[in-house]
């Protein structure tokens, strides 16, 4: 049995409380003494016994209570602990000043093929490579255990909180995949399946369809769009579609970083491999990403030399770290996109022509916002919640005046770029309702067209001049003639540049004219159309 003995912090307590257990022939299993409280495990106290015991206990001076319990504190503690440990799925040592190992958890046990009694006492430098047992400050980042590799967090256990000696550590393994995961779970934001892709025109829903069917198929895949059509939005609902959906998605830009960065983000680096590696050697995104997926954006502008290591890696998932020896061997699916041709590249030479027919066994192909302009309205109103949302007001309504002027905008940075200026837009607005005027008041370097244009231009699509073709999903409009259409140009580009360069001698610099040619074409601050203005050159 196990009793609590709750009583006065009195000097000798604790002896006399023993003198009774002695008194009665009780061996003493444990014993945990804290303030006001005595807790004893006595195996051999019987039913019979706890009577006559507990009125000796509460004879004893200071002693005010005496109950059963289940578990004394330290093995409650204990019990919880390995609990605790058991379910990690990383592995844990903790050992001595020494280097001992103390304790090892199920996922420490297992890759060695033993258990904890086995391994207790035994040396932890024996049990993982790269590690020689010293305590903190002369530890590697990256040790082995079993053939594989992890990178090591090793806490210190000091003897008190004054006193810095240690007496030992904790030392926990991460296994690079599960590093991998921890890091798309954090960056996969509200990105998701292909229902985080919104839209119900026929070019996006034939776009889904297409790279729904492409998702369990493990074979490289290129998306190929303009700036800004959703990419990566599109490679992120192909990998959580398919089988790889619970391991890690990584997202690696090839044209924000330069060639050497490109190649050990990619494929890691070894021990020294360069001044100012980390000590150890780390894990490159293809190794954190074993099981998964990794993105390749802008892969057009990936150098030669990091496309025939990639070659290399995609006929059969090996590789060697930059300035290792060791080939490693993972499996990952890769997506890419670019925005470029890579065929024109591989004429170029500036892409390797192996490698595209690498990259192309699967080929994806998103339209630009043109192509679904009514699904801009849709659009509109997720991008202002999301807005709002991000900033932390309430979400303004958008005005029908507001939704034809975003609908008459060509948007030449696609779905981005609409994005972007909502939530410009959704910054500066202080009403409840997003109109005309504050649509303009977030303007950049593309002016959104006026609310009474939009209704009477050829690029509104109920106009009479607007034709969509049904085939392709192109929009164009036809002029009335030949000088109908320079006319157009004309004038658009003249009131255009007008706000930029308010009078006729400075528009006249900028367009390399005599300010006396402009001079008869403007009125007020419009621009009109002459036959003449077509010897302006830019």
């Amino acid at each position: 049995m196990k009793l609590e003995i709750t009583g006065q912090d009195r000097l000798g307590i604790t002896q006399e409380v023993l003198a009774g257990l002695a008194a009665e022939r009780l061996d003493l299993a444990a014993i945990e003494v804290v303030s006001h409280h005595i807790y004893i495990d006595a195996p051999g106290l019987s039913a019979d016994q706890l009577p006559a015991l507990t009125d000796y206990l509460l004879k004893i001076e200071g002693v005010q209570r005496v109950k059963l319990i289940e578990l004394l504190p330290g093995e409650r503690r204990r019990l919880h602990l390995d609990a605790l440990l058991s379910t990690l799925p990383d592995p844990v040592f903790a050992v001595d000043a020494k280097g001992k190992v103390l304790s090892a958890n199920s996922a420490a046990t297992a890759p060695l093929g033993s258990n904890e009694s086995h391994l207790i006492g035994r040396p932890i430098k024996t049990l993982l490579d790269g590690y020689s047992g010293d305590l903190p400050g002369r530890y590697p980042s990256e040790v082995t255990l079993a053939g594989k590799p992890y990178l090591l967090d090793l806490q210190p256990i000091y003897r008190s909180q004054s006193d810095t000696t240690a007496i030992g550590s904790m030392l926990l393994l991460h296994a690079p995949p599960r590093l991998g995961s921890c890091v798309s779970t954090v960056q996969m934001g509200e990105g998701g399946g292909f229902e985080s892709i919104l839209g119900e025109s026929p070019a996006i829903a034939q776009a889904r369809k297409r790279a729904l069917r492409f998702a369990n198929i493990q074979a490289p895949l290129l998306i190929q769009g303009e700036t800004g059509t959703g990419k990566e939005l599109f490679a992120r609902a192909v990998h959580h579609s398919g089988h790889r959906a619970q391991a890690a998605f990584l997202a690696l830009n090839c044209a924000a970083l330069p060639e050497n960065l490109v190649e050990s983000e990619l494929f890691g680096y070894a021990a020294g491999a360069f001044s100012g590696a980390v000590r150890g050697g780390k894990p490159g995104l293809f190794e954190l990403a074993d099981g998964g997926t990794v993105f390749l954006d802008e892969i057009g502008e990936m150098s030669l030399y990091v496309q025939a290591k990639l070659l290399r890696f995609l006929q059969d998932g090996s590789f060697r770290r930059v300035g290792g020896k060791e080939e490693r061997q993972v499996d990952v699916r890769i997506i890419c996109a670019t925005h470029r041709d890579l065929e024109q590249l591989v004429s170029a030479k500036l892409f390797r022509e192996d490698l595209m027919y690498r990259l192309t066994v699967l080929t994806l192909a998103l339209p630009p916002l043109q192509r679904y302009r009514e699904d801009i309205p849709l659009l509109a109103v997720d991008f202002v919640r999301r807005a709002a949302t991000q900033i932390g007001c309430p979400a303004p309504a958008l005005s029908r005046e507001a939704l034809d002027m975003l609908t008459g905008h060509p948007w030449p940075g696609n779905v981005r770029q609409l994005q972007n200026h909502l939530f410009r837009t959704v910054a500066l607005c202080q009403g409840e309702i997003i109109g005309a005027q504050e649509l303009l008041e977030a303007e950049t370097t593309s002016p959104l067209p006026r609310a009474d244009a939009v209704k009477n231009s050829k690029c509104d699509p109920t106009h009479r001049a607007f034709r969509r073709d049904t085939e392709t999903g192109d929009s164009t409009a036809e002029p009335e003639s030949w000088e109908a259409a320079k006319a157009e140009f004309e004038k658009s580009l003249l009131s255009r540049l007008y706000k930029h360069y308010p009078s006729t001698r400075r528009l006249a610099k900028r367009l390399k004219v005599s300010h006396t040619i402009l001079r008869s074409y403007k009125t007020g601050n419009d621009f009109l159309h002459c036959k003449n203005i077509r010897t302006i050159a830019i």
